[in-house]
């Protein structure tokens, strides 16, 4: 019985085959073709000619500034953490801590969290001018951070505590300070809105005495400093390099001083 069904099997496979093939040799009897004539400028549609664009960002590609990421207010959050161990000052007190970021929030400006925005703009002027990354050893600091890591009076009034100051540092510039300073002062003549005017384009140096050896630099808007190895050193600047801080002495949105008192 199995013998007879696979003769019938080859059978019926075989007509299969023939079929298509007189299929294909009729299809191909049948077919015919015809030229399209047209004159080399003829053109059924008629469209503008190619431009060239710039290509559109990434979406990742919309947070970096010359590679590196863009600084922004989250940059300047107070790094106290509840883990550090308590301290006690000159005075016997007893000095505890705060939970950082995680605890508090930055500084308030009608109700919404603020740092002075000239901070953040000129730290990223400094990354797209150098293509390499800013590190803020200490953006804002709350009272009960900035007390915990530097309780002299000199520090009582820090404008860290008011988003009004910034100390940092640039990876692979870290002795060359100075270079950093004159890409500053590049900013206010070639970027700064305020760049046709005198007391913000112009730099001077501060010959009073301060906590720094190298007599810093100011114009109307802000006030430079060089911090040398052995200088500055407080637990968010315990990093052993030199750095820079940068304080803010005008608010340009509101024509005013800015300082920070207790009162």
């Amino acid at each position: 019985m199995s013998k007879y069904f696979f003769i019938l099997l080859v059978f019926l496979t075989g007509c299969s085959g023939l079929e298509e093939s007189e299929r294909s040799r009729l299809r191909k009897m049948n077919a015919k073709g015809e030229f399209i004539y047209r004159s080399a400028e003829e053109k059924s549609y008629v469209t503008a000619p190619p431009e060239k664009r710039e290509r559109a960002s990434y979406p990742w590609e919309e947070g970096l500034v010359a590679g590196q990421f863009k600084i922004t207010k989250d940059f300047f959050r107070c790094r106290g953490s509840l883990r550090s161990e308590p301290l006690v000052s000159q005075t016997g007190e007893h000095l505890f801590d705060c939970g950082g970021g995680e605890q508090h929030s930055l500084p308030l400006k009608e109700g919404k969290e603020f740092i002075h925005p000239v901070l953040p703009e000129l730290l990223n002027y400094i990354q797209e001018s150098t293509g390499k990354k800013v590190v803020i050893t200490c953006g804002h600091r709350c009272p009960t951070h900035n007390a915990f890591c530097d309780a002299t009076p000199f520090n009582r009034t820090s404008k860290h505590m008011i988003g009004a100051e910034v100390d940092f540092y640039v990876e692979g510039m870290e002795y060359k300070p100075e270079v950093v300073v004159d890409l500053i002062m590049e900013y206010y003549q070639k970027r700064s809105p305020h760049k046709e005017d005198e007391a913000f384009n112009t730099f001077s140096r501060w010959n009073s005495p301060s906590n720094v050896s190298i007599p810093p630099w100011y114009n109307k808007e802000i006030f430079i400093k060089i911090y040398q190895v052995s200088e500055g050193r407080d637990l968010d600047n315990d990093h052993g390099k030199p750095y820079l801080a940068i304080q803010l002495r005008w608010d340009s949105t509101t024509s005013a001083p800015v300082t920070y008192t207790w009162s």
